[in-house]
């Protein structure tokens, strides 16, 4: 058995459905997904992004090498197109073996709705909690990341700035490649700061992709929400939510 899954989303959409796709793996497993994310599909025998991969071309230019790829496939599960009738109408003409399943979580958190999906295709005891392989070493520091997708998920700066003011242990702060902190660590490839957040005794952010990354390593996490739900977006492991007034 020859599978794909087609994940689209952000770094804490990848990491919530993680399990699910984890337990969907065949004989051989391929992954396309977003560029960032690439890294973290370290379970597949193949991972790639969704733009590389020439999925985004389907139905709007000539496409022939990339249904000649599908064909491949024995099974696509995919998250990309769940929304659009004219993208499963088109892969439907076309004969190729996909299965559509919702991209958004709703009346439940989100790794049980993935979790869900995966055992309704086939799957079998997916983890109730994401988990990347990385190597132990030894706990010395905090990390803090203060941003977020979207400003109305931001707590204040000043907020982050009086944490780490008390607390007993070095502190490094982060920062993504698109985000501006004097000082901050900027590590661009997810698995090799996966592999930095397991060196932390904790982890404060927000609401965020890295929140979801530091608990997918083990370490303790403080997740700050301000617009967004926590009963859908807790990080699992050792997390602690708090609501930002």
């Amino acid at each position: 058995m020859r599978r794909l899954l087609i994940r689209p989303g952000a770094i804490g959409d990848f990491l919530v459905s993680l399990p699910a796709m984890e337990s969907l793996r065949a004989d051989y497993t391929e992954v396309w997904c977003a560029e960032q994310n690439v890294p973290l599909a370290r379970f597949a025998d193949r991972a790639g992004s969704i733009v590389t991969n020439g999925l985004d071309r389907l139905g709007l230019t000539f496409a022939e090498d990339v249904v000649e790829r599908l064909r491949d496939f024995d099974d696509i599960v995919s998250w990309y197109g769940s929304k659009r009738p004219d993208f499963r109408a088109l892969v439907a003409t076309l004969g190729l073996p996909f299965r559509f399943v919702e991209a958004l979580p709703r009346n439940c958190h989100a790794v049980e709705f993935y979790n869900r999906q995966a055992v309704e295709l086939g799957a079998s005891h997916p983890a109730r909690i994401p988990r990347l392989d990385v190597p132990r070493i030894p706990r010395t520091f905090a990390a803090i990341h203060p941003f977020a997708s979207s400003k109305n998920k931001q707590a204040p700066m000043e907020w982050f700035g009086n944490i780490a003011q008390r607390l007993d242990m070095p502190v490094r702060w982060l920062a993504g490649p698109e985000e501006h902190l004097p000082g901050a660590v900027t590590v661009s490839n997810l698995h090799e700061l996966a592999c930095l957040l397991a060196g932390a005794r904790v982890f404060i952010g927000n609401d965020s992709g890295i929140t979801h990354l530091a608990a997918s390593v083990g370490t303790p996490v403080l997740a700050v929400f301000r617009s967004s739900d926590p009963t859908f977006w807790t990080p699992r492991g050792l997390a602690i939510t708090s609501k930002f007034p």
